[in-house]
């Protein structure tokens, strides 16, 4: 398998999710080049879990080496404190976004791609087919928020507030959310400093002082409404065939839903949340994998 572009792939993970990224892993592995390092965040505790991954295809990164000092995990609380401003706190939701962000701005490769670890890649990784005229595709599923979608309409205007643009308008709007997507971190570095000159404080700060916020349709406003604006990038939607519901997919049910494995994705992902049995979600991979080559 051969690419003209360099990747990297970034996952946040941590424990309880051990085995699900031992999946991810391997499938980077299958399915992208030997230049490919897989970047996994986790916190200092679990670092030891997944140190057997180290080398010179991954990398593992502690979260407070993503972050400044000044930030600080909550002991026995899913939350963190900004120590030079520590109300109100933070949610690890909203430090897990931002470590997506700050690891992708560090990271020297022409494109990122973004992987939960209930991510499984399942065919070749070629990031030439997601580009056009040099620019990235984006996850943009064009006027899917709806008036109804409360949370994603307040993400688009806490986008606009941190980017200093005009107050978003009324629904529909285009949602720019997806398990697997790629981001080019040079955009990344570009977006970070105009929340910087828009808020006049540290990109983190203010986009860590937010209880609602989302990185997503962060990047994807800023690709869309500043970065390129005069010719925004073609959208890719298919990139990932998923599996949302939060009921656990049996034998069966997992066969069934990887032999609806689109043709155009390189990803599969069975929430986490549906509580699926590895076993399980293992079969719909080598489905997958029959899927793929036409068995």
């Amino acid at each position: 398998m051969t690419s003209v572009t360099q990747l990297a792939v970034v996952t946040p993970s941590f424990g309880p999710d051990a085995e699900l990224f031992a999946d991810l892993h391997a499938s980077v592995l299958e399915h992208t080049t030997d230049d490919t390092v897989h970047h996994v965040i986790v916190p200092p505790r679990d670092k030891g879990l997944f140190a057997r991954y180290a080398g010179a295809r991954c990398r593992i990164w502690t979260e407070p080496e993503l972050l400044p000092r000044r930030y600080a995990r909550v002991p026995r609380s899913g939350l963190w404190v900004n120590t030079m401003r520590p109300w109100p706190p933070i949610r690890g939701w909203v430090i897990q976004q931002a470590l997506k962000l700050s690891a992708t701005a560090r990271i020297e490769a022409d494109a990122v791609l973004i992987a939960d670890s209930d991510i499984v890649l399942v065919r070749p990784v070629d990031v030439a087919a997601f580009r056009t005229d040099g620019r990235l595709s984006l996850h943009r599923a064009e006027y899917a928020v709806h008036a109804g979608m409360t949370r994603h309409v307040r993400w688009h205007q806490v986008a606009r507030d941190l980017l200093g643009l005009p107050d978003a308008p009324p629904p529909p709007l285009h949602d720019y959310v997806s398990s697997l997507t790629f981001w080019d971190p040079r955009v990344v570095r570009d977006m970070r400093t105009r929340i910087q000159q828009t808020t006049g404080r540290h990109w983190l700060d203010a986009f860590t002082s937010r209880l609602h916020v989302s990185e997503f349709i962060l990047y994807g406003v800023y690709v869309d409404e500043v970065h390129s604006l005069a010719d925004p990038p073609p959208a890719n939607t298919a990139i990932c065939h998923n599996y949302w519901d939060r009921t656990p997919l049996d034998h069966d049910g997992a066969l069934a839903f990887a032999d609806r494995l689109n043709p155009e994705a390189i990803g599969m992902m069975i929430s986490a949340k549906s509580g699926t049995p590895l076993p399980v979600r293992q079969a719909a991979v080598r489905r997958c994998a029959e899927v793929v080559s036409g068995r």
